[in-house]
């Protein structure tokens, strides 16, 4: 099911970004300490009651600034385009300005439902300044504090109300894979050279969202769904330069998906979008499988073991995922890729035994014991794994205030040794035995 999209637009300092941040709460996520991820954050996933929406953070307009009619505005007209429904940020403490009503005539032409967000209104007195807003033209209008989180229980509430609920899906054996990267890298060429394998049987059938379309097929008796995010609808050059966004469109495939292929072009090397749009897929819990496609312009077709070191090095939070080299181009090694979705998969799924597990950690402990932190050392009494699609572990410990973060790499490190889990991640979750 399509997930609905809503998106944040305002002026500068008006505390979008705050809104943001306690609408997306502080959910677990595998990605918040991983070194070598920076990235801005602008979209995420909302889960509220039953219901489930993206959320998508823009930056400020302000047409004092010299580049308004470029990025920003481009930015700002993607989320527009990508929204069900706009949240409207403008500042409780300030009259409406110029910004806000050019923000208010862009919005009104998109044909959209917009909710006005009067925020900063953290007391009475300010709660009557709400009434001047109405005049932007726009029906709904809620005051809150972002900062003090009044009121975004009532704006959750008016954002959902349409909104179909979430419930429990249908048991779907097929597993259904995207291919993320950045424009250009060859995700369509790897999609065509993919299903066009002698051993594939193709039946096309409808794209659940509006950019990306679902190619079902059949590999060694398997059935499979790709999901293609290459596509975009009109304006698509315009849409294409701003590569930051090109996240929103990897974000619908990646939530679909069981496993994510990460495209790199091996004629270009690595970037540093590269890492931003592989975190989502992280965050997303998904396991990964790292393709370096156009490996037929590498002169040296015996440097994969550098290539392979620039890779570990430049994706040090990538370092269990498997790297195949293939080029779309000329179907070499073409045939790589499917094991390893099927292997990655099958990990992502691992259970492991409660008892098999203690040995490991209990093994782990006795080789290198826990750092000691104002005289108090953290003790693990018991662990078990609470889930899959990622592996879940949670430790029973003395105190998870303890749990230094070089000792938890340890421990995964630990768990990876020992158990065949390459190319998903997993989730180790401390919780105080008392």
């Amino acid at each position: 099911m399509k997930l609905p999209n809503v998106a944040i637009v305002g002026r500068p300092n008006v505390g979008k970004s705050t809104i943001f941040n306690k609408l997306i709460g502080k959910k677990v996520s595998i990605i918040e300490d991983t070194p070598g991820v920076t990235r801005d954050r602008i979209y995420g996933t909302v889960n509220y009651n039953n219901y489930k929406f993206h959320l998508i953070d823009t930056g400020g307009i302000d047409v004092s600034n010299e580049d308004f009619n470029n990025e920003i505005i481009v930015q700002a007209n993607i989320a527009i385009e990508e929204a069900d429904i706009i949240l409207f940020v403008v500042d409780g403490l300030e009259e409406l300005n110029q910004n806000d009503y050019i923000i208010r005539d862009i919005l009104m032409k998109s044909g959209k439902r917009v909710i006005v967000v009067v925020n900063k209104l953290d007391n009475v007195k300010r709660e009557e300044n709400i009434y001047n807003y109405y005049e932007l033209g726009f029906e709904e209008v809620l005051g809150v504090s972002g900062e003090h989180s009044l009121g975004l229980t009532d704006l959750l509430d008016i954002i959902v109300k349409d909104f179909p609920e979430i419930h429990e899906e249908e048991q779907d054996d097929r597993i259904k894979f995207c291919l993320i990267g950045r424009p250009n890298v060859g995700k369509s060429s790897l999609v065509n050279a993919l299903i066009n394998e002698e051993k594939v049987i193709v039946s096309p059938i409808a794209g659940t969202t509006r950019d990306a379309i679902d190619t079902e097929f059949t590999y060694n008796k398997k059935k499979y769904v790709v999901i293609d995010t290459a596509g975009i609808r009109k304006s698509g050059k315009i849409f294409e330069k701003i590569e930051k966004y090109s996240v929103l469109r990897s974000m619908k495939a990646i939530e679909r998906s069981d496993v994510c292929l990460l495209i790199i072009n091996a004629e270009e090397g690595i970037i540093e979008h590269d890492k931003h749009i592989a975190s989502y897929a992280i965050e997303e819990g998904k396991p990964i499988v790292i393709v370096v496609n156009k490996w037929d312009t590498v002169s040296d077709k015996n440097d994969i073991s550098s290539f392979t070191k620039l890779v570990r090095n430049e994706f040090k939070f990538l370092s269990y995922a498997p790297i195949v080299y293939v080029s779309a181009l000329t179907k070499k090694r073409i045939f790589t890729i499917m094991p390893e979705i099927d292997k990655v998969y099958d990990n992502s799924h691992k259970e492991i035994k409660t008892s098999t597990l203690n040995d490991v950690i209990r093994d782990a402990v006795m080789l290198k014991a826990p750092p000691s932190y104002k005289g108090k050392r953290l003790k693990i009494s018991f662990v078990q794994q609470t889930g899959i699609t990622p592996p879940k572990f949670t430790l029973f410990v003395n105190s998870d205030k303890l749990v230094h973060f070089s000792y938890e790499r340890y421990i995964e490190n630990k768990l990876r040794e020992n158990f065949d889990l390459e190319g998903t991640p997993i989730i180790l979750e401390y919780k105080n035995k008392n």
